[in-house]
């Protein structure tokens, strides 16, 4: 498998800040503020007064679990150039899709156990979130961006790394903070993006390939403060999907616990 090397120059040392920490509290701290009152309710009572940020990297705390070693490939899916996730060839494992719909149907479901439900919404509280990073919408081709090497103000990183992780850091807010930057809606996109579908979700990951993998096919461009020039043409997206994936779980939870379908 052919590994890309990039180097970007940078004056200082960036400490990893994951998405995976900040980046999912922040798509579940959206939720709770797009989330009805009833719903805030019953979460609360599902998880036992924690809240969705509190919860949203349990899906990542247990990979260290052999117990859960099944459930690593359900935070991605692999859909290649041209193809949407209806035409994908799907895994027997499961992924990322598979998962948001399974779980939906465990939260629904008033005769489940407590533990079980509890599960379940944690994981949506996660997989949500991971479906919104364009590089768990993988080409199949660089195990989404994990073999796609750079430097990272003098950092050896991956890309996938610097989506999960240094983008983020380089905003330096707090969740909360994060949250509440990003918190300006504009109503009429509030209400498309509640009644958007996964497979919506998908082909948004899908359009902002070219600009994720541009620090790759135009390295020199990235030579001189490549760094800055990378993050003030994503950040736009990166803000975009953070948003974006806290409303729609907040709809996602409204809906799974109504009916258990999405």
């Amino acid at each position: 498998m052919k590994i890309f090397k990039v180097a970007l120059l940078g004056a200082f040392s960036l400490n990893a800040f994951s998405w995976a920490t900040n980046g999912h509290r922040i798509v579940g701290e959206v939720a709770s503020h797009y989330v009805n009152k009833e719903t805030k309710t019953q979460v609360s009572k599902i998880l036992k007064g924690y809240s969705l940020a509190d919860v949203a990297n349990w899906a990542d705390f247990i990979k260290s679990d052999p117990t859960w070693r099944k459930a690593n490939p359900w935070h991605y899916v692999t859909i290649k150039d041209g193809q949407t996730y209806a035409t994908s060839e799907k895994v027997k494992e499961g992924d990322v899709v598979w998962a948001i719909n399974n779980f939906c149907g465990v939260l629904g479901n008033k005769k489940a156990k407590g533990q079980d439900r509890e599960e379940a919404l944690k994981f949506l509280v996660h997989f949500v979130g991971d479906i919104h990073q364009p590089l768990h919408v993988g080409t199949g081709k660089d195990r989404g961006g994990n073999d796609v090497e750079l430097k990272w103000f003098k950092e050896d990183v991956n890309l996938h790394q610097v989506w999960d992780d240094h983008l983020i850091k380089m905003q330096d807010y707090s969740y909360t903070e994060y949250t509440k930057f990003l918190n300006h809606p504009v109503k009429s996109e509030i209400a498309k993006w509640k009644k958007s579908t996964i497979e919506d979700w998908i082909q948004d990951a899908v359009a902002q390939r070219e600009a994720v993998y541009d620090i790759v096919k135009n390295s020199k461009d990235y030579a001189k403060y490549g760094e800055y020039k990378y993050n003030y043409n994503n950040i736009g997206n990166l803000n975009a999907n953070l948003f974006k994936a806290g409303v729609r779980l907040a709809a996602t939870i409204e809906k799974c616990l109504k009916n258990g379908k999405m």
